[in-house]
């Protein structure tokens, strides 16, 4: 069997209106699909479509899941999401291919950026 990708990762929420407010609108992921019928959105994750999606469920699980994204310089978009009210867990850290940090949505979900600014020839262009 060959694997060819990464077709979806999903999180749990608890109000997709929401949801669809902080991947958008904070994270900044494109809305691909929406599925209000079945309490369901998915994202576009660079040229990933679909790459993340969002379900609603009446009891997200405690401590929530964990969704890393590839960004250009980490550092700068844990200044960028600081500068909109969205404050990093820790400072940015380093990782052995550059930098990374975290956030949490508002389910408890752990969204990490990191960057390869270390190791450049690992990430993408």
């Amino acid at each position: 069997m060959k694997v060819l990708g990464v077709d979806n990762v999903f999180v749990p929420v608890g109000d997709l209106a929401r949801a669809v407010e902080f991947y958008r609108d904070v994270v900044g992921l494109p809305v691909a699909k929406r599925f209000d019928e079945m309490g369901m959105a998915l994202f576009q994750v660079g040229d990933e479509t679909p790459g993340l999606g969002v379900g609603v469920t009446e009891a997200p699980r405690a401590g929530g899941q964990k969704v890393w994204f590839e960004v250009p310089d980490a550092r700068a978009a844990a200044e960028e999401l600081s500068a909109a009210g969205v404050r990093p867990l820790a400072p940015p850290f380093l990782v052995p291919t550059g930098w990374a940090f975290e956030i949490r949505d508002p389910w408890g979900n752990v969204v990490g950026f990191t960057d390869y600014t270390v190791r450049p020839d690992l990430g993408r262009s």
